[in-house]
């Protein structure tokens, strides 16, 4: 028998030629590495591939995923049955930007009525199901909600998983890096210790990104706290976009135990602030962590562009002071920095530093030049 479902008992059945160990098998050796196991099922009638998929099949689907060790569901949004099928549709910014100009959605023929409560909707309802079925279970399954932001899932999804997809699909090219970024700026307020926009898996070697896109991309992405999954070949990818995922500075800021809230833009740059462009996100962004202020600035221009990150813009410092500054990228301590640091970056690159404690500069005074990583 392929991978179905068994007649007698709606069990899962997993291809005896792809996991001739079974799923459970797979797991005790994933787990002897170290790792964990992901798996993957949709709040449909079948998943994305037509394989099996889990509406009507909650608590079954949810106990066979914890008898088999699973770690983490990552649960989509393809073919839901009719009667599941919601009449409204929220803003879908990354499929239709007729209908979203400056972070807010004009009506259309499917906008909801105001102060619709989108946590009732048929979407949440599904997403629910599967929420109760893996709590019933004696195992920690992280819950990883894919119903690609159509029922404005920021508004109900920490009370549902884990972490919620904002959007449709990641592809490997800029544009639609550029796109999700500058979509989850606008989508940053419900992250926290426990929940995550997920700005989807990182495409960190693939495609035709250059070295600086692949570093925004990844800085980024751990700036805005979204889960940093690794989407390919390790033992294809070149050491220096090792040294990128690997990057310890970067990780401790996603990971942060104290501050479980986002970097957050604090100026857009080449637009006025609170601009919705999906060429041109923000710039400027920090957040708070247990080794200091995380200050990233970048380039969206198609050029070679200075950027600035002025102290008294930045809203965790105090205007006036120095502090202790360390490049992220390079691990090099810069010393103590009064007023800010300027940079030359190539085209859809980001500089990123590390602002420590404040500090009373002996020599070097001013602003900081910082040359390119």
């Amino acid at each position: 028998m392929k991978s179905g479902r068994d007649e007698v008992t709606g069990r899962l059945v997993p291809d005896p030629v792809k996991f001739p160990k079974g799923i459970a098998g797979l797991a005790d050796d994933i787990h002897a590495m170290g790792l964990k196991l992901g798996i993957y099922s949709s709040a449909g009638d079948a998943t994305c591939a037509n394989y099996p998929g889990s509406i009507g099949h909650e608590y079954i689907d949810a106990e066979t995923f914890a008898s088999w060790g699973v770690d983490y569901l990552k649960y989509d949004n393809c073919w839901p049955p009719a009667n599941w099928t919601d009449r409204y549709a929220a803003c879908l910014p990354d499929s239709d930007y007729s209908h979203f100009h400056n972070g807010t959605c004009e009506k259309t023929d499917r906008t909801a009525p105001p102060g619709y409560d989108w946590s009732t909707s048929k979407t949440a309802l599904r997403y629910r199901l599967m929420r109760d079925a893996l709590l019933a279970q004696n195992r920690t399954i992280l819950y990883s909600i894919c119903e690609w932001g159509w029922a404005d899932v920021c508004s109900w999804g920490n009370e549902t998983g884990n972490s919620w997809r904002m959007s449709g699909d990641i592809t490997p090219d800029w544009r639609r890096i550029a796109e999700l970024l500058n979509m989850n700026s606008f989508l940053l307020h419900s992250v926290d210790f426990w929940g995550h926009n997920d700005a989807d898996m990182l495409e960190v070697g693939n495609g035709d990104l250059t070295l600086a896109e692949t570093r925004s991309h990844f800085a980024l992405w751990a700036a805005m706290k979204s889960p940093l999954l690794i989407g390919t070949a390790l033992d294809r990818l070149p050491a220096e976009q090792v040294a990128i995922l690997a990057n310890r500075a970067l990780l401790a800021f996603s990971q942060d135990e104290t501050y479980g809230k986002p970097a957050m833009p604090y100026k857009w740059g080449v637009n006025p602030d609170w601009t919705f462009n999906a060429s041109h996100p923000a710039e400027y962004w920090s957040g708070a962590s247990e080794r200091g202020t995380l200050v990233l600035m970048m380039n969206t221009l198609g050029e070679e562009a200075a950027r600035e990150a002025r102290w008294d813009e930045v809203p965790q410092l105090e205007k006036g002071k120095a502090y202790q500054v360390m490049d992220v990228w390079t691990g090099k301590n810069l010393g103590c920095v009064e007023v800010g640091v300027r940079v030359v970056l190539e085209s859809h690159d980001t500089a990123a530093l590390l602002i420590g404690e404040k500090c009373k500069p002996r020599e070097l005074r001013g602003q900081r030049v910082l040359s390119p990583p």
